[in-house]
């Protein structure tokens, strides 16, 4: 009897969500509300953003996810990600929105543009194994984060184009790119950027939610960087990245590509042969192998 009334609740307040699942490709019994209603985490749609020497609000050891396109230069912190997990913005011409899901550690940056139409995108307040689904305004389409892929309505089946983005510190990425702008704390909404409501999650290996079979080759929250490229999936585990050399060579399948490593900034970052960054996720290990399950592991030779 308990058993049906959970579910019964699930399917109660997916319903009253609002979202159209006469079409799914996930099972409904595993979508999940994470507590605020559709919008209840507000996505940022006018974002504003401020030079380095403006960004007051920001420390060196605060985290950002760096973007660059065509000589433009962006940084989102994490801190206001962590209250809005999505920007919808423009970078050097080209619309991209960043999509941050703090209880998977997942920042990734997407191209919103399907078929010459440019999408926008909200935070739903459902889960799909503990990661953000998010939806468009367009279709109201649910989008999976990490399977980068619509998985309800009428989009269903179409797949996300991940762009190269950076999780890195602000000292490390102002470094890089002087120049960046930095997302700004005026978004419209009040909140208390300076303080980080996963702060007690992110530094225990307690989940809030269900994502199925738990591979336990390392502890849930251990930061990974993936990839996934060319039908080949792999991660890279921070702490062998960094028992080793800054830069190491590998392969993903017939490939070869180059891990960069930065200790002080626990920056890392895979490179093609030409040097050019690849799209990859930092993510926390639970996540990245609930959703890539027969992913590779490099393990430090």
């Amino acid at each position: 009897m308990k058993t049906f009334n959970g579910i019964f609740l699930i399917v109660l307040v997916i319903f009253l969500m609002g979202f159209n699942f006469s079409k799914l490709s996930i099972p409904r019994s595993e979508i999940l509300s994470g507590g605020p209603p559709k919008d209840g985490i507000p996505a940022i749609l006018q974002p504003k953003f401020v030079r380095t020497d403006q960004a007051t609000f920001m420390k060196d050891q605060d985290r950002v996810l760096g973007l660059v396109h065509h000589g433009e230069v962006k940084a989102y912190p994490i801190n206001i990600l962590n209250w809005h997990e999505i920007v919808n913005d423009v970078v050097g011409c080209r619309p991209v929105f960043i999509s941050y899901c703090p209880l998977c550690g997942t920042g990734m940056a997407f191209d919103p543009t399907f078929k010459g139409i440019k999408y926008t995108f909200g935070v739903s307040g459902l889960l799909y194994k503990s990661d953000v689904l998010m939806y468009d305004h367009q279709t109201e389409s649910l989008w999976s984060q990490i399977q980068k892929e619509a998985v309800t309505g009428e989009m269903m089946g179409t797949r996300l184009t991940l762009l190269p983005l950076i999780h890195t510190t602000w000292k490390s990425w102002k470094k890089e790119h002087p120049k960046t702008l930095v997302l700004s704390t005026e978004t419209g909404y009040r909140r208390d950027y300076s303080r980080d409501p996963y702060a007690d999650y992110e530094t225990s290996d307690r989940l809030m939610f269900p994502v199925g079979k738990i591979d336990r080759r390392f502890p849930p929250k251990t930061w990974v960087l993936g990839i996934e490229r060319n039908g080949n999936t792999k991660a890279y585990p921070f702490p062998d990245l960094a028992k080793g050399p800054a830069s190491i060579t590998d392969w993903l399948g017939s490939e070869e590509v180059r891990i960069e490593y930065d200790r002080g900034s626990r920056t890392a970052r895979i490179k093609n042969k030409d040097g050019a960054d690849l799209p990859t996720v930092v993510a926390y290990w639970f996540a990245w192998a609930a959703f890539h399950p027969k992913t590779e592991v490099y393990t430090r030779p």
